[in-house]
């Protein structure tokens, strides 16, 4: 939908619903992926971030660098503020900085 320039908001609004149903089933990879699609198409469900968020900062040790730079992408894209989440990934990013290679650290 985003390369196509095609914008469905009813369709990503019901996604998001059901992602907000079911994402304790998602792992870290699916969250990241999710969060990250939403601000690339620019469809921002302020629910949904704040979802994702609480799912994150629960799961933070799970995320590797590339989810954690899509992650604090997606919500810098949107504008979407949670200090919590910034907080938490921010110490996770200087916990496992070595880890970083030169797309995480610039993206």
């Amino acid at each position: 939908y985003g390369k196509l320039g095609y914008s469905a908001p009813e369709l990503f609004d019901a996604i998001s619903h059901k992602v907000m149903e079911k994402h304790d089933t998602f792992n870290s990879q699916e969250i990241a992926s999710t969060i990250w699609a939403y601000a690339k198409v620019g469809h921002y469900v302020p629910e949904l971030f704040v979802d994702i968020s609480h799912k994150v900062i629960e799961k933070l040790d799970t995320f590797n660098s590339q989810e954690i730079t899509n992650i604090m992408w997606a919500y810098a894209k949107v504008g979407h503020f949670s200090p919590e989440l910034y907080d938490a990934l921010s110490q996770l990013s200087m916990d496992e900085l070595d880890t970083f290679n030169s797309q995480d650290c610039f993206r």
